[in-house]
């Protein structure tokens, strides 16, 4: 029987997107995921994301009847790791793809910059307010991510999973529309926990690894200091920037089955 893997996308990317490196991992591991964190009505997102790890945990709870290993990619990794500090008898343990722990100062300015609104500068938060919604066809919507330099730089096959989980037909000639509410991304940005360094002050239950980009912006605002305490050294790096997984995918889950042999070692 195959250990399972419970992913958590990142905030706006459906967890269908990752489906290249879903495939690659299946020989393995079973993967399963939830497709749209913070769409249901019951868990709503709020400061520091509790209701958003319990959408987690009770889909685990629902779901298995051992211990779980936990992969996420940035939102999905926070989760994974909060959800652990909540229930580690359910986790086998957690896997972070580029979600740096912020902790010491950097999470008092975090808390500041939340206040006064100065992390919509720092953060992807203001373009998501005014996010276009709407394409008139699946050609169109493709190249006009292709056209971004951003996903330019995605593989061809994560960009194409993407607009059909991301961006599904929404009429029957052929429209299309966000799958990912846009008013649900921008209050997950503007509520990024700044308590999460201080709840791992004795370190995670579990065993942690972390998989960081090299051209990574949210690694430079954060630092790794508490991240590599948290893991205790079990970090490698890829080329690429936060959105790495989207760009080289195979590579991804290549060093996501390097780092769960090596976790599976220490636990």
């Amino acid at each position: 029987m195959k250990n399972i893997i419970h992913f958590s996308h990142a905030n706006g990317f459906p967890a269908s997107t990752y489906r290249t490196i879903f495939a690659e991992l299946a020989d393995d591991y079973d993967v399963r995921f939830i497709e749209r964190i913070g769409h249901d009505a019951r868990f709503p997102v709020t400061q520091d994301w509790p209701h958003l790890v319990e959408q987690l945990l009770d889909d685990i709870s629902r779901s298995y009847e051992q211990p779980v290993w936990l992969l996420g990619h940035s939102l999905g990794g926070y989760l994974s790791l909060m959800a652990a500090l909540k229930k580690p008898q359910w986790v086998k343990g957690v896997v972070m793809l580029d979600s740096p722990v912020v902790a010491g100062w950097r999470s008092s300015m975090l808390r500041v910059s939340q206040w006064t609104g100065l992390d919509e500068r720092l953060s992807p938060a203001a373009a998501t307010r005014t996010r276009r919604t709407q394409w008139a066809s699946r050609d169109e919507a493709w190249r006009h991510f292709h056209s971004k330099p951003a996903f330019a730089r995605w593989d061809e096959r994560m960009l194409s999973d993407y607009i059909d989980f991301g961006i599904p037909q929404s009429s029957p000639d052929g429209k299309r529309a966000l799958a990912f509410d846009r008013l649900t991304e921008y209050k997950i940005y503007k509520t990024l926990p700044h308590t999460l360094g201080s709840r791992l002050a004795r370190g995670a239950p579990v065993p942690v690894g972390f998989i960081a980009g090299t051209h990574s912006k949210e690694i430079r605002q954060a630092g790794l200091d508490a991240t590599r305490r948290t893991t205790g050294g079990h970090l490698e790096w890829i080329e690429g920037s936060h959105l790495y997984p989207m760009e080289k995918p195979l590579e991804t889950a290549r060093a996501v089955q390097r780092m769960l042999r090596e976790l599976e070692r220490r636990a």
